[in-house]
C-alpha cells in the first residue's frame, strides 16, 4: 500500500468499525498476493471500500471516468488504484486496464450486476465480468456484502449507523470454461461469458452471515 491508500484504508476501517459496527468474515480466502478477481454484489456506494478495507492487501477499484477530470479527486483515485471506466462500467480502454492490472499481479473488485441494486436484492449478472474472467487466469473469489443497502442505499441521502458485514467465499474454478473458450465459436464464446457471470452470481447468493 502506498501512503495515500494506507491512510484511506485506515480511515475507512475506523468508520466501518465504530459507525457501522462491521463484521469481516473469511478474508483468508483471498490470496495475500498475486492476481485476483473479487466479484461482489453491489447495494451501496460504501461497498467498494468495505470490501477493500477488510483485506490486508491493496485492491484495484473501478471509478467513473468523469471523476478523474477533477484534479484533487483524480489524484486520490489514481493513488487508490482506481480504473477509469465509462458510465456503464465497460469500454475497451477500461477492459484493457483491468486485464493489465491482473496480468501485473494486482487484485481488482468487480460487480457482476454492473450497478447498485435498486432494492437491496441480488440482480441478474451482466456478461462483462465473464469476459474478464475468461481472458485472465486470475482466481475468482465471490464476495457478498450485507446491510449496506439499509445503511446507505439509493433511498438515503446520508449513511445510517446500521450494522454491515462482508464475507469472502472460496475461489471458483473456471478452468473447464476457460479451456473451452480457447477454441469455441464466437456465439458459444458469448454464451460462456454469460455462464461465467451467472455462476458467479449464484455463488455470491450462497454466501450467508452464518
Amino acid at each position: 500500500m502506498n501512503l495515500s491508500y494506507c491512510i484511506g484504508w485506515t480511515v475507512f476501517r475506523f468508520i466501518y468499525r465504530f459507525y457501522f459496527r462491521w463484521k469481516v468474515i473469511d478474508p483468508h480466502h483471498v490470496p495475500f498476493e498475486g492476481p485476483a478477481i473479487l466479484a461482489s454484489n453491489h447495494a451501496s456506494f460504501i461497498d467498494p471500500p468495505l470490501i477493500g478495507s477488510g483485506l490486508h492487501r491493496s485492491m484495484n477499484y473501478l471509478a467513473r471516468e468523469s471523476l478523474f477530470r477533477f484534479p484533487v479527486i483524480g489524484w486520490i483515485l489514481h493513488s487508490w488504484n482506481a480504473v477509469p471506466v465509462d458510465r456503464d462500467g465497460g469500454g475497451a480502454k477500461g477492459l484493457r486496464i483491468i486485464l493489465d492490472r491482473l496480468l501485473s499481479g494486482s487484485a481488482i473488485i468487480l460487480f457482476p450486476e454492473g450497478t447498485r441494486s435498486p432494492n437491496g436484492e441480488l440482480q441478474p449478472a451482466r456478461s462483462g465480468i465473464g469476459l474478464i474472467v475468461i481472458k485472465s487466469e486470475a482466481p475468482v473469489i465471490p464476495v457478498r456484502v450485507f446491510g449496506t443497502f439499509t445503511a446507505y442505499g439509493r433511498q438515503h441521502a446520508f449513511p445510517r449507523p446500521y450494522p454491515i458485514a462482508v464475507r469472502y467465499g472460496h475461489p471458483i474454478d473456471f478452468s473447464i470454461l476457460r479451456n473451452e473458450a480457447k477454441t469455441c465459436t464466437k456465439p458459444r464464446l458469448k454464451q460462456i461469458y454469460q455462464e461465467v457471470s451467472d455462476q458467479i452470481m449464484a455463488e455470491i447468493g450462497k454466501l450467508t452471515l452464518e
